[in-house]
């Protein structure tokens, strides 16, 4: 039996009126949208996240900062998809990645197949490996209040 690694990733993003609702690579009929300085997907931020965490390869920050103009308005599918080749780099495979996105609106679950079949491919796994869970805080917070948008979640990667 070879090696098996767990990471946990977390991410947090303000919305606001008026802006595009991005969420595991998938544009989200809202009224608002999440701020930040790429597309602000915090469903794929998170599970890059969990992935660099598994493989001890530091954040998303760390290789993408939000300081680096490079990646302005970038398309978050892009950092998923390099995260992975970087995994594949040190000889890493993704077994499964387990999300929960925690937003009052819109609703998530509609959206959760397509996520699947845009977020699969780009970890080189099956749709079958990538669960999405949706939840509210049930009014509380700032996520109650509808003033931002959070993700958790949590990876499993293996080495020969």
């Amino acid at each position: 039996m070879g090696k098996i690694r767990v990471g946990m990733g977390f991410d947090v993003h303000p919305l606001e009126e008026g802006r595009d609702m991005f969420l595991g690579g998938v544009k989200l009929v809202s009224l608002k949208g999440a701020v930040g300085h790429s597309d602000a997907d915090v469903l794929i931020h998170a599970i890059c996240d969990a992935l660099l965490g598994a493989a001890d390869l530091r954040d998303i920050g760390f290789h993408f900062s939000n300081t680096d103009d490079r990646w302005k308005g970038m398309d978050s599918k892009f950092f998923l998809q390099e995260v992975t080749r970087l995994l594949t780099e040190q000889g890493w495979k993704i077994g499964n990645v387990d999300c929960t996105v925690c937003s009052e609106k819109p609703k998530i679950n509609p959206y959760i197949p397509q996520m699947k079949k845009v977020m699969a491919p780009l970890m080189q796994i099956e749709e079958g490996d990538v669960s999405i869970k949706a939840t509210t805080s049930e009014k509380l917070g700032f996520v109650g209040r509808e003033e931002g948008i959070t993700a958790y979640a949590v990876a499993l990667i293996t080495k020969d």
